[in-house]
């Protein structure tokens, strides 16, 4: 293991890096030193006092209360190693960050994710030092890692109403972040619980919403409409329910995988495509699907065509559809699905993307992903260039909030409420929704009802 000569800093020369005397570190260990430091302020410190103790070490060149950590930044400035650095920076971010969100200290994490911006990063200095500290600051600032930083702070800024047509799909760019394991485990965790706390929201949001809209006080007041699709959420949310037909899309997930237990994979892999475009009534989309998932599922893992399939080659064979339905590069639109959504089938790949996952449930967090590298492709444009994707993923996100597993939505007819309807776009505009959901960031059942309901006490 290199090890890294280290002057240890005397505090008796402030703003200076003055030797007293020498000492000998592994980066790991230098690394170490500045993590313990902050996990002690983080946990124990205003949040005021560890923001200015993080910017007086990582911006004032060292000049913290901690002669360790002031030794461990030393340390690994003296390797000229930016990548040590900027790697060193990032964990030393998401600690805080980590632990100011399970506190809910957001203005703490707005604070910390400023100092960037500060204008000091772009002052000129004689020190060889501070400059290349410096340097190192506005390459991270300009870095992707700084991007996913400004995530966790960007929801509470005043200036919210400026931000990229892209932050309102943070959840699914939180799951790109906690998937990749290159990050270091406090940004995993904190991106993580940020992303579930974000889809809880949402899904309450979306049934209240759907509660109160149709109320007679809905006309005299703003409801809070959580999606971007105005007045026509609560129609697309009645024809997402409706779609369901006379089996819900669950029991036919399950009635799919009972049949298909003892089938080879080459067998498995045709039934899936049957499966995928059952129910769907737009021809020109199940003649699309069919000719590109033959194309490209016949070759798929071609030497295990004649094995049983078992649950590890469903999980991979899922997240290769997914791929082929959404980007098969992680970074650009697939062929399909470009073609899917220039036939207008917002709403019927959302459904293909939920069967997708009731028949592999491992395969949501994959299938976010690749949702967040969509996004991340499309940020490059103006939101009226891309207002297609955009309806795309409004519609993806109400679909999959209505079949969450702690949400349930039923459509009941107030002129038939125990019969059986053909939902016509006369028999939706007249019927209201029954929600009913579980919270778990609440920690208690929420029942939210149509008026109809309430009044004949259901």
């Amino acid at each position: 293991m290199e090890r890294i000569p280290v002057t240890v800093l005397d505090r008796s020369q402030s703003n200076s890096f003055r030797s007293s005397s020498r000492a000998e570190l592994t980066l790991q260990q230098a690394q170490q030193q500045i993590f313990d430091f902050l996990l002690d302020i983080v946990r124990y410190q205003p949040w005021d006092v560890v923001v200015e103790e993080f910017k007086r070490l990582f911006f004032n060149q060292g000049d913290t209360t901690s002669s360790e950590a002031e030794a461990g930044l030393y340390a690994i400035l003296f390797t000229n190693s930016e990548p040590d650095f900027h790697n060193t920076l990032k964990r030393a971010c998401y600690i805080l960050v980590n632990n100011w969100e399970l506190a809910r200290k957001y203005e703490a994490i707005q604070a910390v994710v400023a100092l960037f911006q500060d204008t000091s990063l772009t002052r000129q200095t004689f020190s060889p030092t501070l400059k290349r500290l410096r340097e190192w600051l506005q390459h991270f600032v300009k870095s992707s890692d700084y991007r996913d930083l400004q995530l966790f702070a960007a929801r509470f800024s005043e200036e919210a109403k400026t931000t990229p047509w892209t932050s309102r799909y943070t959840p699914y760019l939180l799951v790109d972040q906690y998937m990749n394991t290159d990050n270091p485990q406090e940004q995993r965790e904190a991106a993580r619980t940020l992303s579930r706390r974000l889809k809880d929201k949402y899904k309450f949001d979306l049934a209240m919403y759907t509660a109160h809209s149709q109320s007679a006080l809905a006309k005299q007041r703003v409801l809070q409409n959580p999606t971007a699709l105005g007045d026509s959420a609560l129609r697309l949310i009645k024809t997402i329910v409706a779609k369901r037909g006379r089996f819900s899309y669950r029991n036919l997930a399950h009635l799919f995988l009972t049949q298909t237990e003892e089938l080879s994979y080459r067998r498995f892999k045709r039934s899936l495509i049957e499966y995928l475009i059952y129910s769907a009534h737009e021809p020109q989309l199940v003649k699309t699907l069919k000719r590109h998932l033959h194309l490209r599922l016949d070759p798929l893992y071609q030497e295990y065509d004649d094995d049983i399939v078992d649950s590890s080659l469903i999980l991979r064979t899922c997240n290769r559809v997914i791929d082929y339905l959404m980007t098969e590069d992680k970074k650009s639109p697939s062929e399909l699905f470009t073609l899917l959504l220039s036939q207008s089938s917002s709403l019927s790949l959302a459904i293909v993307l939920l069967k997708i996952i009731l028949i592999s449930r491992n395969s949501h967090p994959y299938l976010e992903g690749r949702i967040a590298s969509l996004i991340w492709y499309y940020d490059q444009f103006p939101p009226d260039q891309c207002a297609w994707v955009i309806n795309f993923l409004e519609v993806f996100q109400v679909t999959f909030a209505i079949y969450a597993e702690n949400v349930e939505y039923n459509l009941i007819n107030p002129q038939d409420p125990n019969g059986k309807v053909e939902w016509s776009a006369e028999a939706l505009e007249a019927c209201r929704v029954f929600s009913q959901l579980t919270a778990s960031q609440w920690g208690h059942q929420v029942k939210v009802a149509s008026p109809l309901l309430e009044a004949d006490g259901g």
